[in-house]
């Protein structure tokens, strides 16, 4: 009998430590970051705007590309692709790093007579991103047919996410930012 209960209390101790053990854990998100590497898109309707300049900032878990924008964006697409290329030629605009992010910002970068508003510097190279973590390149691919693209070189494909900043007054910000890893 004593035999017995021993052994019915060992069976029933075993099954207890195995019912509560639960799941694996799962290691938490890098940074928290939830975002993902496929397209984003937004579109809204919006009066005229145009790019004022284009910067970009380093962060603890991610890089940031900011397009600064006088008047009210109407939207934005911004999505990995095999190769970023100029807007009307078509010809390909070649960047570092081993992913390619277009950004397509939907606002001209022209006056209603044909006139580019704004210029870059060197529209190949638009921001210094010596010591970047996840940012090789930024250019500038053109503006066509109310778009105004951009090429973003980048170090891998990772999460990136994209959204649009109103104000201070008239302007909006077009915001990118790539995680450092996944």
């Amino acid at each position: 009998m004593k035999r017995s209960f021993a052994l019915l209390l060992s069976v029933l101790l075993g099954a207890v430590f195995l019912v509560s053990t639960g799941p694996a854990a799962t290691a938490a998100p890098y940074c928290g970051i939830t975002w993902g590497s496929l397209a984003e898109t937004q579109r809204i309707g919006s009066p005229e705007a145009y790019p004022t300049g284009v910067r970009a900032g380093q962060h603890e878990c991610f890089d940031r590309m900011v397009i600064d924008i006088n008047g009210k964006v109407r939207g934005f697409d911004v999505r990995y692709v095999s190769s970023v290329k100029r807007d009307g030629s078509g010809a390909v605009v070649p960047l570092r790093g081993a992913a390619d992010l277009q950004v397509i910002a939907l606002m001209a970068n022209y006056t209603s007579t044909g006139q580019q508003i704004w210029r870059a510097g060197n529209p190949n190279e638009l921001v210094p991103l010596t010591g970047f973590s996840t940012f090789r390149q930024v250019a500038y691919a053109g503006s066509f047919e109310g778009q105004t693209n951009f090429g973003l070189g980048v170090r891998a494909r990772l999460p990136f996410r994209a959204f649009i900043l109103d104000g201070p007054l008239h302007t909006s910000r077009l915001v990118i930012d790539v995680a450092h890893r996944w």
